[in-house]
């Protein structure tokens, strides 16, 4: 069963910011969607730019708990990111995070490294 996070208040800001996000993807946004959409990577369910407390989370699959981000140079050694991960983990989430260029140029590899945390937990 899907240990789906209970039903806590959202601000409205943030909502519409998920849904304007999921309307506009990045390409790389796009490109992993098409790997993780329809229970496509061994029938794990993974939802998009889903608001959690005061989070957007890129990608989510709440039955194994694994949170995953795909992040550009801004990102690099982010301590706001950092700080979120904590936050995310202190809630039972994992997570995962892929470089803009390696989700464009190595799906496959990427798809993989997916499964096997999937798998692992």
């Amino acid at each position: 069963m899907t240990q789906e996070p209970s039903h806590r208040p959202v601000p409205k800001h943030l909502r519409e910011f998920a849904r304007n996000m999921r309307r506009e993807p990045t390409d790389a946004e796009a490109a992993m969607w098409r790997l993780l959409r329809e229970r496509r990577l061994s029938a794990y369910k993974f939802r998009r730019q889903v608001p959690f407390k005061n989070y957007i989370l890129d990608f989510v699959c709440f039955e194994k708990r694994l949170v995953i981000e795909i992040d550009g140079s801004q990102h690099a050694e982010s301590q706001r990111d950092a700080a979120r991960a904590t936050a995310l983990a202190s809630e039972g989430f994992q997570t995962a995070r892929y470089w803009n260029n390696h989700v464009l140029q190595q799906p496959m590899a990427v798809q993989e490294d997916i499964l096997a945390k999937l798998v692992s937990r």
